[in-house]
């Protein structure tokens, strides 16, 4: 049975921060990619409504509005950049023809997701850093014998 040294476990464990940091830092730039891809369908082939704000939650914000063809629509994954809303407001929303679902305030773009995307980014950054840190002074005064 092979005994492992606290370089190895170093070593393993900068491995984990690194694929850690690196899914962090891929699921930042998904947040402004993905924004950028939804504006990018909308503004494609896009409608314009009215729509009242159902319900202000924690995760989404839903509002319901009526398409160009008079059918009501609440989409299920609520609104794009929905802050400073609140239920029973009345917006104007712009929505994808071919995907009602897709809807966004008007007047909001996908540039607001560069700050939390590049927040995350930083918070992620100085835990990484510290766990590295960490796991050198641990592993290190390890392989000292202290």
């Amino acid at each position: 049975m092979p005994r492992y040294t606290p370089a190895v476990y170093r070593r393993r464990l900068y491995q984990v921060i690194l694929a850690l940091y690196m899914a962090v830092l891929v699921g930042c730039a998904g947040m402004m990619i993905g924004s950028w891809l939804n504006d990018r369908a909308i503004e494609s082939n896009m409608g314009r409504a009215l729509a009242t704000v159902s319900d202000v939650g924690w995760l989404r914000t839903t509002a319901d509005f009526q398409d160009a063809d008079g059918i009501y629509h609440s989409p299920p994954t609520g609104l794009l950049y929905p802050t400073g809303l609140g239920e029973g407001q009345q917006v104007w929303v712009n929505y994808a023809f071919d995907n009602p679902d897709l809807v966004k305030v008007e007047g909001r773009e996908w540039t607001l997701s560069i700050i939390p995307a590049l927040s995350s980014a930083v918070v992620s950054t100085l835990i990484a850093a510290a766990l590295w840190w960490s796991v050198g002074a641990i592993t290190r005064r390890a392989e000292s014998g202290s």
